[in-house]
């Protein structure tokens, strides 16, 4: 069986012209470019405002390959048709059910391949209703194998009623893993980054930019108690996104 480095590399080309298909019309900026962990273990956490933009953008950014927590739903065709519908709907209204329509053929093509293939190349499965327990442990393993992985804040759109439209309330799981791995001797470095531009419409134009922060640590929020660990990374990873995307949404 081929490992999920190799299947990457096989499936590299057809992900690459996804992901530019999925930001016709972007202009991506990034600053902090060199602040990107280029091998070892390393966890990407940022804002996720964009749905596919947001997974289309870093696949285009990072200097090398990257795995994605994703919506379990994304691994099923029917399901995954389900989501583009509704994300459409939701952003365009009728409008956006009839360019779900008459984009059908198109998006049937997409929707098979990434379903058929998220798993080969080693996303990792997460349901968005229930338990991450597995999830956590799958992230843990990628980790172990000197992989990178990308755990997006929020549900891929802008959150109009919370008090910072563009970074929703960070989960604890980037933490907890952190925290299990320091204990096991392996220090995670973790890369926060700011999104800001992926929340326009599929195929209007604008600049998409990017600000990647110089790696954090658990390390420099111990305390002797986990739950207080875990919030004070949690909290330290979500106000330096903030900090970020104040420093590009102006520009």
């Amino acid at each position: 069986m081929a490992s999920f480095e190799e299947e990457y590399k096989k499936q590299e080309p057809v992900v690459r012209t996804l992901s530019f298909i999925a930001l016709i019309g972007k202009r991506v900026m990034v600053k902090g470019h060199e602040n990107f962990v280029k091998k070892g273990p390393n966890i990407l956490v940022g804002n996720h405002i964009g749905s596919f933009k947001d997974i289309a953008t870093l696949m285009k950014i990072v200097p090398r390959p990257i795995f994605f927590t994703a919506n379990k739903m994304i691994f099923s065709k029917d399901e995954f048709n389900f989501l583009i519908r509704k994300h459409a709907q939701r952003h365009l209204k009728n409008f956006g059910l009839f360019l779900d329509l008459i984009l059908n053929p198109i998006k049937s093509t997409f929707v098979n391949y990434i379903s058929s293939t998220m798993g080969k190349v080693g996303m990792i499965p997460v349901d968005m209703y229930g338990g991450k327990t597995l999830a956590i442990q799958q992230c843990q393993n990628h980790l172990k194998e000197g992989r990178a992985i990308v755990a997006l804040q929020g549900r891929g759109r802008v959150e109009k009623r919370e008090p910072n439209p563009y970074v929703r309330y960070f989960r604890r799981g980037v933490s907890i893993i952190s925290y299990n791995l320091q204990q096991e001797g392996i220090s995670v470095p973790v890369t926060p980054l700011a999104i800001f531009g992926t929340h326009f419409p599929f195929l209007v134009p604008t600049k998409v930019r990017v600000n990647v922060g110089e790696p954090m640590y658990i390390r420099d929020h111990l305390s002797n108690n986990f739950s207080e660990t875990i919030e004070r990374f949690r909290i330290a990873q979500e106000e330096r996104v903030k900090r970020l995307l104040r420093e590009i949404i102006h520009l």
